[in-house]
């Protein structure tokens, strides 16, 4: 949630003093969460919005909600298949 409030390079760097240096695991959840959870809302990447400026251009149309919809499923998926492979 952070990630998309704030994006993710300042999430990261808000949550660095929380981890220990030696801590892989949880470097790598981290990591993870803060680049896959940009999935999770149109907002939470640029190159979402990127995407959907081209596909405007296109003459497709892409709100919120409809990305919403599948980027919930897809953010959800992803992470846990990260959290099964890591831990």
């Amino acid at each position: 949630m952070l990630s998309n409030l704030i994006s993710n390079v300042p999430a990261v760097l808000l949550l660095q003093p929380l981890i220990s240096q030696d801590d892989t695991r949880s470097w790598l959840l981290l990591a993870a969460g803060s680049t896959l959870a940009g999935n999770l809302t149109l907002f939470g990447a640029v190159a979402n919005l990127i995407t959907v400026e081209a596909a405007a251009e296109l003459g497709y149309k892409l709100t919120f909600w409809e990305h919403l919809r599948f980027g919930v499923p897809l953010t959800v998926c992803t992470l846990l298949l990260v959290y099964l492979l890591v831990n």
